[in-house]
């Protein structure tokens, strides 16, 4: 004989499912409510990371890195993906973070980073297209992949930082339309029932 009945076994698990969707559902809300920060992270962290499993390891010092800045083409360097990655995540955050539920709506938040996502895919589209003319077979296969894996995350990031961009207007614009129809709302019913004002009969009035 068993602790439990077969129906107080089929209540837990229905419990136990219940309480799994609510906090599944709570940490998507959350995901998408914190959306545009964590993808500035990721843009921040992703090209910067692939930049440095493409390079060797003793190019990640200082010394190399300044090297790199020094020797700059605009062919061959890779260092500017990561730092057009870092400047357009700070300007997209900063945006955000300066702006309220109106400007979220329309305006600012949605431009700016359509601009720059913009730019930057023109920007990284147009490097690709020299870099990858040029066939190098000593940087190897493996370098290669991870040179590609680079403008592939670049480019979606700056495709990603519009979606959210977008969706975040929307969810903005709605939140405004419900309180704009909540403050209506409020302001017929305060017309349509107006104070009582109770009628003195004359007689008392004379009294």
């Amino acid at each position: 004989m068993g602790f439990f009945s077969k129906e107080e076994k089929s209540k837990i698990i229905l419990r136990a499912f219940k309480t799994l969707f609510f906090l599944i559902t709570m940490l998507v809300s959350l995901l998408l409510f914190s959306a545009p920060v964590l993808l500035a992270i990721a843009d921040t962290l992703l090209p910067s990371a692939l930049l440095s499993a493409s390079l060797s390891p003793s190019s990640l010092s200082l010394s190399t890195l300044s090297s790199h800045f020094n020797d700059y083409d605009f062919r061959y360097s890779l260092v500017d993906i990561p730092l057009i990655s870092i400047i357009r995540s700070a300007v997209i955050i900063c945006v955000y973070g300066l702006c309220d539920g109106p400007r979220l709506s329309r305006g600012p938040y949605l431009g700016i980073t359509t601009i720059c996502s913009v730019l930057s895919l023109i920007f990284v589209s147009l490097k690709a297209s020299y870099v990858f003319s040029v066939a190098d077979i000593d940087r190897g296969v493996y370098v290669r992949a991870m040179e590609m894996a680079l403008f592939i995350c670049s480019l979606a990031l700056a495709v990603g930082h519009i979606v959210v961009a977008y969706r975040t207007s929307c969810r903005e614009r709605k939140k405004l339309l419900v309180y704009k129809i909540d403050i209506e709302a409020v302001s017929a019913c305060k017309n349509g029932f107006p104070r009582y004002h109770p009628k003195i009969p004359k007689e008392e009035r004379a009294n």
